[in-house]
């Protein structure tokens, strides 16, 4: 890769072909929408477009591989770039619905956080599972996931997600399982059965939630007392003068990717756009505007210390968290799916 990567944005663009010079070419770019698809605009579509590399066609989806499959089976690609989790890349990457890319047309691989650059994708952020709570309603702050079971010191619903995924790595956690034997607990069909006992116990009081802004609603209108959440809609809440706050120990922090949907006619361009997109000053711009954490090393020390503080990949905030075992959701993930939802229907 050039070194003109490693250039401030009004030059990042150096190594892209002479063909930028043309007409602007159409690509296709979908996220999961919402605050985050509001930094990318910021941070990487705006900026790429304004270049005149491209011309990011953005839009939003809820993460499912069966569109992108279907598109692949027909063999009509109409989406470039999808941003993916971290088990649907690995998911979609052995069923043949990504193309294969070169890690080394993104960089040194010592410049990103391990396992950023893989074989069908690139990481664009890290975000984190964490527990939030509206601290202007709650007389004393939890601590941990034990206190979430707890409704007698913290009566009230409880907003969790709805799925067997991050769920029930929290019931164990719940449990006393610690965080680093998660998934070999969750492994065996004991843990499981553990899991879903643990669920029981707060069943009645559990408010479930599909979309990634219902937490923070939830928790402002005092509809939970606390509720799991996605990191960075808490911190985008927190900037609207919301007084809710996260509880950093025993979150669960995975990375989200950039895939290229097997078959675009513009993977070149596809390319360009993910190198831009990891950069540090681009990254900068985006972890500045959502507090989710880079995958560039470089990134961090750009950033003012207050806003370091809340990023996943922080130090701190890293102590005591667990990385979500992608493997593992592949490998378990629709049974554990299944057992799920015939759970929650009970």
């Amino acid at each position: 890769m050039s070194r003109s990567l490693r250039c401030s944005v009004p030059f990042a663009l150096a190594f892209l072909s002479a063909s930028v010079w043309a007409a602007p070419q159409d690509l296709t770019v979908i996220s999961f929408g919402g605050a985050t698809k509001q930094a990318q605009e910021k941070a990487y579509f705006q900026p790429f477009n304004a270049s005149g590399a491209g011309n990011i066609i953005a839009g939003e989806y809820n993460g499912e591989l069966s569109k992108i499959k279907a598109m692949v089976s027909a063999g009509h690609t109409s989406w470039d770039v999808v941003e993916v989790e971290s088990p649907e890349l690995l998911r979609g990457c052995e069923e043949g619905l990504f193309e294969k890319l070169d890690p080394g047309r993104f960089g040194d691989a010592a410049n990103f956080v391990p396992g950023a650059l893989t074989e069908c994708g690139v990481a664009t952020y890290v975000w984190s599972m964490v527990m939030a709570y509206d601290q202007s309603k709650q007389a004393k702050a939890p601590q941990s996931w034990a206190d979430f079971w707890n409704v007698a010191d913290f009566p009230g619903k409880r907003g969790l997600r709805k799925s067997a995924k991050y769920t029930l790595e929290i019931a164990l956690l719940a449990d006393g399982v610690k965080a680093d034997e998660v998934y070999k607990v969750l492994s065996t069909p004991q843990g499981v059965t553990r899991a879903f006992a643990k669920l029981d116990q707060i069943k009645s009081n559990i408010q479930w939630w599909e979309a990634g802004a219902q937490p923070a609603q939830w928790l402002v209108a005092g509809d939970v007392v606390m509720s799991a959440a996605y990191n960075g809609r808490i911190a985008s809440a927190q900037k609207e003068g919301m007084k809710l706050s996260i509880v950093w120990p025993q979150s669960l922090y995975d990375p989200e990717y950039w895939a290229v949907v097997k078959g675009t006619p513009n993977k070149a361009l596809a390319e360009n756009f993910i190198a831009f997109a990891s950069q540090p000053q681009t990254q900068k711009v985006f972890s500045e505007n959502i507090p989710y954490g880079p995958v560039h090393r470089q990134t961090l020390p750009l950033l003012p210390k207050d806003v370091q503080e809340q990023l996943p990949t922080a130090e701190a905030n890293l102590a005591g968290a667990q990385a979500v075992d992608a493997e593992f959701w592949v490998d378990h993930g629709e049974e554990l799916e299944q057992r799920f939802n015939a759970w929650a229907a009970r």
